[in-house]
């Protein structure tokens, strides 16, 4: 299995990848992780990747382009087939079963997010998995990442010495499935409108007029319809 992970901080991954059960994967060959640095694919001379949220509002949001300009690097690579895996509070919710399905792919590419989240044109372009690992707010997709990679990595077959201890581990058993969420958790039971930035329109893919319009109260009013409640 070959995964690969986007993010902001690639050098936080080193220490994790070298030790335990994600470095006797690698070093049987049996697993293989690439990381790489979402700047690396920006076209700005400041390798900026984020911008201003368009109808204003608190952070920045992370731009389509250098999230587009990655996932086709890799896909040009050989990665077209990878699971693509969107780390976001919004996403369905990471248990035992969903790390089975994610250890049952050829190959995977983690998106970490940070800030207040992704350009919403990224999930119109690509198929996106979107995992969330709990109800709680991170600085960034990093730690979650992390959490996948090495519930993934242990069920890849031949990484653990003695594969019947998997049948014995806790959350192993049938469960039920977690329930699909859309969007980013942002307090309570509400989950967050869509969020976009620059470009105001990519690929053909434009920014709702609304939030281009200047009008606070159409924006607020968007947003409110948009704001969906979890149940």
């Amino acid at each position: 299995m070959v995964i690969n992970i986007i993010t902001l901080f690639p050098e936080v991954f080193e220490p994790f990848i070298r030790h335990s059960i994600i470095r006797i994967a690698q070093e049987k060959a049996l697993v293989k992780v690439h990381l790489h640095n979402l700047r690396d694919f920006s076209t700005d001379k400041h390798k900026k990747v984020d911008d201003k949220p368009y109808g204003g509002g608190a952070g920045m949001v992370l731009m389509v382009e250098p999230l587009h300009r990655a996932i086709e690097f890799l896909e040009k690579h050989g990665r077209k087939a990878s699971r693509k895996v969107l780390l976001t509070p919004g996403g369905r919710r990471l248990s035992q079963p969903v790390a089975q399905e994610l250890a049952g792919q050829d190959g995977l590419i983690l998106l970490c997010g940070h800030y207040e989240g992704f350009d919403e044109r990224i999930k119109e372009l690509y198929k996106l998995d979107e995992i969330s690992v709990g109800d709680y707010v991170l600085s960034g997709g990093e730690a979650p990442a992390m959490i996948i990679l090495d519930a993934v990595t242990r069920l890849v077959p031949g990484v653990l010495g003695n594969p019947d201890s998997l049948k014995e581990e806790s959350f192993s058993g049938p469960t039920a499935e977690s329930q699909p969420r859309t969007d980013a958790l942002i307090g309570g039971n509400e989950i967050e409108y869509p969020q976009y930035t620059r470009p105001p329109e990519y690929q053909g893919r434009k920014v709702p007029a609304v939030l281009l319009g200047g009008n606070h109260k159409e924006i607020s009013k968007w947003r409110k319809e948009r704001t969906k409640i979890k149940s």
